[in-house]
C-alpha cells in the first residue's frame, strides 16, 4: 500500500501547462513534476516561470520555460514547437491560461469590445489552437490527456463578466466536442470548473464585487462559497493529476466542479 502511495503517476510523461507562472497553473505544474512528468510551463511573466522551474529543478524534476502571450495568434504554434524540440510530443495538455472579468468589468450595454476580443482569444481560441496542435501526435500514439481549466462560470452567469462567462461556456462546448471525436483513440478530454480561488485574478474580482454590493472585502469573501472561504490552488491541482494519469483513463467529456459547494446541480 505504501509503495502504491509513493508511485509516480506521470513518470516521464510530457506535460504542457499554460498560465503556469502562478495560481492554479503553478500548483498543477509542481504536482505534475512531483509525479515524474517533464513539465513545460508557459505564461507572459518570465520571472514567475523561472521561479516555478526552479522549484521543479530543486525537487529533481525537468522543466522547460516558454515565455509567450497566448492571446497572439502565432504563439500556440511557437510554444508547441519549443516543447516538441526539448521534450518530444505533448502527452498531457493543461489549458489553464486565461483572463478574468475583473480586468474590465461592465454590464453588456457598456462592455468594452476590445476586452471581449482579448478574453475570447486567450480563454477560448488559445485552448482550441493548442489542442489542435497536440492532437495529431496524440492520435498517432493512441494516448493523450487534454484538460481545460474552465470555471463554474462556464455553467452559470457572472454579473458584469459577459466575456469571461461566454468564453468559459464555449470552452466546455469545445471540450465536449473534442472528447466525442477522440474517445475511441485513447485520448481523454475533460474540464475542471473551479469556484472562487484565492489568486491574484480572483482577488480583483472579490474587491470589485464587494464594492458593488457595498460590503467589506472580508464579508464578501466569507460569502463566496458555502464553506465560508475561497479555495486555494493546491485544492484544484489533485483533480488535474487524476485526469492526467491512468486512474482517469475512463473519464472523458466531464466538467468537474471544485467550488466549495457553490454549484451542486450541474
Amino acid at each position: 500500500m505504501q509503495d502504491q502511495a509513493r508511485r509516480k503517476k506521470l513518470q516521464d510523461r510530457v506535460a504542457l501547462i499554460t498560465g503556469a507562472g502562478r495560481g492554479i497553473g503553478r500548483a498543477i505544474a509542481l504536482l505534475y513534476a512531483a509525479h515524474g512528468a517533464k513539465v513545460a510551463v508557459t505564461a507572459r511573466s518570465r520571472d514567475e516561470l523561472d521561479e516555478v522551474a526552479g522549484g521543479i529543478a530543486d525537487a529533481g524534476g525537468e522543466a522547460l520555460v516558454v515565455e509567450a502571450d497566448l492571446a497572439r495568434r502565432d504563439a500556440p504554434a511557437r510554444v508547441m514547437a519549443q516543447v516538441n524540440e526539448a521534450f518530444g510530443p505533448v502527452e498531457i495538455l493543461v489549458n489553464n491560461a486565461g483572463i478574468g472579468s475583473s480586468t474590465c468589468p461592465a454590464p453588456v450595454v457598456d462592455f468594452d469590445d476590445e476586452f471581449w476580443d482579448l478574453s475570447l482569444a486567450l480563454n477560448l481560441t488559445a485552448p482550441y489552437l493548442l489542442s489542435k496542435l497536440a492532437l495529431p501526435e496524440m492520435l498517432a500514439r493512441g494516448y493523450g490527456r487534454i484538460i481545460m481549466v474552465a470555471s463554474i462560470n462556464g455553467k452559470m452567469a457572472a454579473v458584469h463578466g459577459a466575456a469571461y462567462t461566454a468564453s468559459k461556456h464555449g470552452l466546455l462546448g469545445l471540450m465536449r466536442t473534442m472528447a466525442t471525436e477522440v474517445v475511441a483513440q485513447g485520448i481523454t478530454v475533460n474540464a475542471i470548473c473551479p469556484g472562487p480561488v484565492a489568486t491574484r485574478m480572483n482577488d480583483l474580482r472579490i474587491e470589485y464585487d464587494a464594492a458593488r454590493r457595498g460590503v467589506s472585502v472580508e464579508e464578501h469573501e466569507k460569502s463566496a462559497t458555502p464553506m465560508g472561504r475561497r479555495l486555494v490552488p493546491d485544492e484544484i491541482a489533485p483533480m488535474a493529476l487524476y485526469l492526467a494519469g491512468d486512474d482517469g483513463a475512463a473519464v472523458t467529456g466531464q466538467a468537474f466542479n471544485i467550488d466549495g459547494g457553490v454549484l451542486m446541480t450541474v
